[in-house]
Formats: structure tokens, C-alpha cells, sequence
């Protein structure tokens, strides 16, 4: 079986944060990483956006192909801050022309304790942000032992 190799990228707002609940997906795939059931992963890289407007977007991706890396994940954080991350429809964009790699939005499920503040708000309230939850969008259950 091929290996897929994935690198992570996360909101620099979140620059302290270890990838506990990005790694523990992966492992069982679970949110985004449930794309691949029946493939064997391996998260090749793990970096930040380098903070608004993403200026580690330019540069990151190019390393992370030299690296094998095929598959870019943009972690939960990007849509669940408050509020989701404004430039994550053109990095998707950017990273796909200019690297010809494809880009998922999600990592872990979103938490419970995210899905209802965004809910009460009425955050993902257009059709670009529906559709980039979904892969993360989980049962109850699910989400609350994300939280």
C-alpha cells in the first residue's frame, strides 16, 4: 500500500499548540483524516501559517513537496478561531497552482464546544464555509471528546 504523506498547517494564533488532537485524528481517522479510511498516512510536516495574511503560505508547501509531502490538511483552528480564518478560500487556491498539491480544509473533528458558539453565531453562515466543515463535522459524541 502507497503512503500518503500530509503536511499540517496551522493558524499561527495557535502557535503553541503540540497537534495533540490533529495527530490523535489521523491515528484514527477521524474528522478530516477519515479521507483515508483504507490508506496508509504518514504527517510528514507540521508548521504555522506565519500569521495574518499567511505570508509562511508562500514558502511552506514548496519544502513540504521536496519532502514527499501530497496532501496539505489546514487544521480545525482555521475554522473554528474567532472568527475562521478569512484567508483560507485563497491559500486553497494559491497552493494548488502554484504546487500543484491538493489542499483539505480540517483536521480533528471540531470540538463540541466550538460547534455550539459558532452555531449560536451563525458563523458558517455562507456556502464556502459549510461546505470546508464538513469533513470535520462529527457526531455528538465525537465532538465532545474533542473538547
Amino acid at each position: 500500500m502507497e503512503k500518503t504523506k500530509i503536511g499540517i498547517v496551522i493558524c499561527d494564533r495557535y502557535n503553541t499548540c503540540a497537534g495533540g488532537k490533529c495527530f490523535r485524528s489521523a491515528a484514527s481517522r477521524e474528522g478530516a483524516f477519515s479521507i483515508y479510511k483504507d490508506q496508509e498516512i504518514e504527517i510528514a510536516a507540521y508548521t504555522t501559517c506565519g500569521g495574518c495574511p499567511g505570508g509562511n503560505i508562500e514558502y511552506a508547501p514548496e519544502e513540504m513537496k521536496k519532502n514527499g509531502v501530497t496532501n496539505i490538511h489546514f487544521a480545525t483552528g482555521f475554522l473554528v478561531g474567532y472568527p475562521p480564518c478569512p484567508y483560507i478560500e485563497y491559500f486553497k487556491k494559491f497552493i494548488e497552482e502554484k504546487y500543484g498539491m491538493k489542499v483539505i480544509f480540517g483536521t480533528h473533528p471540531i470540538p463540541q464546544k466550538y460547534f455550539t458558539t459558532h452555531t449560536n453565531l451563525n458563523t458558517w453562515n455562507n456556502e464556502f464555509l459549510k461546505e470546508s466543515i464538513k469533513l470535520t463535522l462529527e457526531d455528538e459524541a465525537t465532538r465532545i471528546s474533542y473538547d
